[in-house]
């Protein structure tokens, strides 16, 4: 299926200005074509069309995954009397009794968290299975060189559109919405 994403501006690598009128669309996975909307909306008709009001680009990389996925306690909403809502570290996390389980379910919300900020790549090494295989399934991958990828034609459609007020409006990966700004 073919998406064409429409929005104020493309910055296709991490540096440099948007370009205005700009649009990418998306066929599976991967990047099909990314150029001036009005011609990519002519020549892919067919295609659903996702508006944003935002700048597109190759999303956000976290240096500090292992981190903040096995250094963190993110809590559970229905912890939130007791624990709060921000991540627990130091003694507040010695003090909880962490199995893998709960490592496991720690990680979704830490991954849900970072997708709302528009990451799309991080580096670990990911020690805890746990955590490894919550890593793993969110789609979220290590960069090849410690870097994330500019957006190409035919690369990995990964991508998180941002506000004028620099929050994330939308995160993609691998051609999948995975999180939406409500």
């Amino acid at each position: 299926m073919l998406t064409l994403h429409r929005v104020r501006g493309v910055r296709p690598g991490h540096d440099g200005e948007p370009i205005a009128g700009y649009a990418v669309l998306v066929e599976g996975a991967r990047l099909a074509a990314l150029g001036p909307y009005e011609e990519l909306s002519a020549a892919y008709g067919s295609a659903r069309v996702r508006e944003w009001d935002g700048v597109l680009t190759p999303g956000r990389y976290e240096p500090g995954g292992a981190a903040l996925l096995e250094a963190a306690y993110h809590p559970d909403p229905r912890e939130a009397d007791e624990l709060g809502s921000e991540p627990l570290t130091g003694e507040a996390l010695a003090a909880l009794d962490m199995t893998e389980t709960r490592w496991g379910a720690s990680a979704r919300r830490g991954l849900q968290r970072l997708l709302a900020a528009g990451t799309t790549s991080l580096t670990g090494p990911f020690t805890r299975p746990a955590v490894r295989t919550a890593v793993q399934r969110s789609g979220l991958a290590e960069p090849p060189g410690g870097r994330p990828r500019a957006l190409t034609v035919g690369g990995a459609a990964d991508f998180a559109v941002f506000a004028e007020d620099g929050s994330c409006l939308a995160t993609v990966l691998a051609g999948r919405l995975v999180y939406r700004r409500r």
